[in-house]
């Protein structure tokens, strides 16, 4: 029988964190979904670990090796097996309350016409229970990523319930030889303009931002995907409708031309004088990124 919700992790040598994650998801007071583990070839017990979960079988789990790419390559890899209406994603070192895919199955199956709505937005917390940023407009219902960001003004990352024939709309994160980063929002973004989320200020997930991981290793992921990076800035540059927000992405796009030496990137994409106006600015944003990875 096919589950109503994926919950699918990209993990890469974090066997000592996924017992936390697997051990909330076994409390869940809903039964309705399955766990997919895209592995980006760990060298760590992680696939030993997972085969010991299959046997128990507690939970629905899948799991996929493959080499390592990048968080952005598990998530296309995820959306190529998921066969579910809803996919989540949860990362390694995060893990649910235990009556978060019920709040999620409950909150989708309360929406009437669900046409042109591609899934819910809910919340991150930490685990004393203070907010990721900001909760969501009370007064507000649905609307797009974008307008949650900059006509409501609300910060932090947020949990993304999306419908998976929706995803498979829209282009797949593209993989660039040699580097491992092309940043996720991106697609939200995308998608908000042909589809409305609905808002929920429920808490679909508890987060730990680790060390080494991607929030806490910018400047260093800057440097090794600059290509990555300057195709998330396009993006961002043609859906983004503040002008400050604008120059800011052009600024970044220039830095991670210098860093490719590939300076027809000023000139692709919408916008091409603010890239052009920004280059100063450019130059020191890159300087800067140098001496922040030294």
């Amino acid at each position: 029988m096919i589950k109503k919700l994926t919950i699918f992790t990209p993990t890469y040598n974090r066997a000592h964190l996924l017992p936390r994650l697997y051990a909330s998801l076994c409390r869940q007071t809903s039964e309705d979904f399955c766990w997919l583990i895209v592995d980006d070839g760990s060298s760590d017990d992680t696939e030993n670990l997972i085969k010991s979960w299959q046997q128990e079988a507690s939970i629905d789990i899948r799991y996929f090796y493959k080499e390592n790419g990048g968080m952005h390559t598990g998530h296309n890899l995820a959306y190529e097996k998921i066969d579910t209406e809803l996919n989540v994603c949860v990362d390694s070192d995060d893990y649910m309350p235990a009556n978060a895919v019920e709040l999620i199955l409950k909150k989708w199956e309360n929406i009437e016409d669900k046409t042109k709505i591609a899934g819910i937005v809910g919340l991150d917390a930490e685990e004393n229970g203070k907010l990721i940023g900001s909760g969501l407009p009370d007064n507000v219902q649905q609307g797009s990523i974008t307008d949650l960001y900059f006509k409501h003004g609300v910060t932090g990352d947020k949990k993304m319930i999306i419908r998976t024939d929706v995803v498979r709309q829209y282009p797949s994160y593209p993989e660039y030889k040699g580097e491992k980063l092309v940043p996720l929002g991106i697609l939200y973004m995308m998608i908000g303009q042909d589809y409305d989320f609905i808002y929920s200020n429920e808490i679909y997930c508890i987060v730990e931002y680790q060390a080494e991981g991607s929030s806490n290793t910018i400047f260093r992921q800057y440097r090794q995907s600059p290509r990555g990076f300057a195709y998330a800035r396009m993006i961002g540059k043609k859906y983004t409708p503040s002008l400050f927000k604008n120059l800011i992405q052009s600024t970044h796009l220039g830095s991670s031309a210098i860093f490719l030496s590939d300076y027809s990137l000023l000139l692709k994409g919408s916008k091409v004088y603010q890239n052009l106006l920004t280059f100063p600015f450019a130059v020191l944003l890159n300087l800067y990124i140098k001496r922040k990875i030294k």
